[in-house]
């Protein structure tokens, strides 16, 4: 079928013309039901609005912060990108001087009542950077391809590292690799080289295991196995694989929810987003759920492969690098496969500056969708 009527084919889902906006709207809506069911007794402790109706605040400002993305010549960012990527790690050395500190960790900058994660903003203009350096510099030669961008690279993850902030720290890291392996021509070197390190591993276990902090080595212990500690470390876990059994088939309801409504799951609107979402409506709304994910990452992909220049073709990689890693780990350490980190599940979890950004690199891959007609 030619000319509009492709767009609403169903041989290929990235082409519907509403899809992506209608996707998000979907996915953040479900999230704002499961926020206004977590957060009902803890509310009163905040101060202008209950969490959901803060959440839908975030939700209007990340739609114009998408309608914005997908209206600006996506081009233009290659030529600030170096800019805004050392604007990015200012304020990740301004954090780590006059950060906000909750639970130990340094991540939040405050401009009067509004604060928000530098590091969050960081990981996107990683991946502006990146697509700007390799879509300009020789595509041959180890210093060009590898040497040069872990420098760039590593001042940022640094950082976040510091801060400390593990989660965003890997998920960094992840999308950088991601990059470097898709621009080539290293990718088998950097795969032997990565198995070989597992390899080696155990022996460098002691020097790895030392410089962690007790709270992440707990973690660790935690997650091989919860019950070492079941009202510490292994609380989160086991009180998380409880309330996604709870879901059961169809779930407990927004008001039947008792392990998140009776905060048995702390963080359940943060991090333990997926738990409460299980719980809430059980297999068949996790179901649902990961199927409306998996609409989303396919047309994020389908932009890729038409992407007009290397450029675009970046961005469309990293931004689904960043999305889809945060989307396995969060359900993963949900579940107990993976150790708990701090990584919120996307579109899904509480957070002012997460959900913005989210909302805008995804504006920026409708843009690059638009544009590849473009001269």
């Amino acid at each position: 079928m030619n000319g509009e009527g492709e767009k609403f084919s169903l041989g290929g889902v990235h082409e519907w013309q509403f899809g992506l906006p209608v996707l998000i709207l979907t996915i953040s809506s479900l999230g704002i039901l499961s926020i206004y069911s977590a957060s009902q007794n803890v509310a009163h402790n905040f101060e202008w609005a209950p969490l959901y109706l803060k959440q839908i605040t975030w939700v209007v400002i990340g739609g114009v912060a998408f309608l914005v993305m997908s209206a600006y010549d996506y081009h233009r960012l290659s030529r600030y990108a170096y800019v805004l990527y050392v604007l990015s790690l200012l304020l990740l050395v301004l954090v780590s001087f006059a950060g906000r500190s909750t639970r130990g960790a340094q991540r939040w900058l405050e401009i009067g009542s509004f604060s928000f994660q530098p590091s969050e903003v960081a990981k996107v203009m990683l991946v502006v950077m990146l697509a700007r350096y390799f879509s300009t510099w020789p595509s041959t030669g180890v210093l060009h391809r590898i040497i040069i961008p872990v420098i760039l690279m590593f001042p940022g993850f640094l950082l976040i590292l510091l801060q400390p902030d593990l989660g965003t720290a890997i998920t960094y890291l992840f999308v950088f690799l991601t990059i470097i392996l898709f621009v080539g021509p290293w990718t088998r070197s950097l795969i032997f080289g990565f198995f070989g390190i597992l390899m080696v591993l155990p022996f460098l276990w002691k020097g790895l295991w030392m410089p962690l902090r007790a709270y992440q080595k707990e973690r660790i212990l935690a997650f091989l196995d919860p019950t070492l500690d079941p009202m510490g470390q292994g609380y989160q876990a086991l009180q998380s694989k409880i309330a996604i059994g709870s879901g059961q088939l169809s779930g407990q309801g927004l008001y039947g929810a008792t392990q998140s409504q009776l905060q048995f799951l702390p963080d359940g609107y943060t991090d333990f987003a997926f738990a409460v979402f299980a719980e809430q409506w059980g297999f068949l709304g996790v179901v649902i759920l990961l199927f409306l994910y998996y609409l989303l990452f396919m047309m994020m992909i389908g932009i890729g492969e038409r992407a007009k220049d290397l450029f675009g073709v970046i961005l469309v990689i990293g931004i689904t690098a960043m999305l889809s890693f945060c989307l396995m780990v969060n359900i993963g350490m949900t579940v107990g496969l993976l150790p708990i980190v701090g990584i919120p599940l996307p579109l899904m979890s509480y957070g002012g500056t997460t959900l913005v950004m989210t909302f805008a690199v995804l504006g920026l891959l409708l843009n690059i969708k638009r544009r590849r007609f473009s001269s």
